[in-house]
């Protein structure tokens, strides 16, 4: 078993072409606000692509809660945004999730050995959860730093950082993207991840919408046991349970 750090839809396919276990780190703020959901009760999330298939999904389930984003905020009708600061309301409730990147992804990986959602805040857990699947898969891990789906060419700085933490409580040998992972790895002994996710241009983006305190937040490491785990594909959009370990 190896694993591989290959950005935004380039890992996707890779991991789909490969059957690999895909892990999409999309630090600010996806992976944050879906594991945080599910910490906060969420019974099952709902991944949808655009605003238009949330509505549609709510229609589907009208006692779900709408959650996500566009540029930053979230869009008219939601109940929250992209904020794992403000995920209570969640509690015992199905949540339908949009964004801009991470829920992209996540939908473009499925057809994957296992797709699951991951960042700081639930480094060890989801390390150890792609460490089982790819061992009962016979297959390879390939950690996804999101970066932005509307501009491949954007720093995706803090993915990066949390993909290289969790790659490293993996402890598993990192082949494609081996340069990158010894050089944010050096850099994070160095800087650590707090500095680096508020150095990072996506911050900038947060800041400009009055989320700074969502920087701190996502930055935290292992603050939860819970992975999202892709476990179905309906009409509606890809499940995304708790996985139990």
């Amino acid at each position: 078993m190896q694993s591989h750090m290959i950005q935004g839809l380039d890992g996707c396919r890779f991991a789909v072409e490969h059957r690999c276990v895909a892990v999409i780190v999309d630090a600010l703020r996806a992976s944050a606000t879906a594991a945080m959901l599910l910490d906060a009760g969420a019974t099952e999330l709902i991944f949808v692509k655009t605003v238009e298939d949330a509505y549609a999904a709510k229609a589907a389930y009208p006692d779900a809660l709408l959650a996500g984003e566009r540029g930053g905020l979230p869009p008219a009708g939601f109940d929250i945004g992209n904020s794992p600061r403000t995920v209570g309301m969640a509690n015992g409730r199905r949540v339908i999730f949009t964004t801009t990147t991470g829920s992209q992804w996540l939908i473009e990986s499925w057809g994957a050995a296992a797709v699951f959602m991951g960042t700081t805040v639930n480094a060890s857990a989801v390390a150890q959860a792609a460490v089982d699947a790819a061992q009962a898969a016979n297959t390879d891990i390939v950690w996804i730093p999101a970066g932005l789906s509307t501009d491949p060419a954007f720093s995706a700085q803090e993915d990066w950082v949390a993909a290289t933490v969790i790659a490293s409580i993996a402890d598993v040998e990192v082949k494609e993207g081996r340069a990158e992972y010894d050089h944010w790895r050096a850099r994070i002994e160095q800087e650590g991840v707090p500095a680096l996710f508020h150095s990072a241009p996506h911050a900038a983006k947060l800041r400009a919408v009055n989320l700074a305190d969502d920087l701190d937040y996502c930055s935290q490491v292992n603050l939860t046991d819970q992975v999202p785990v892709a476990v179905a594909r309906t009409a509606e959009g890809i499940i995304v349970h708790k996985h139990e370990m």
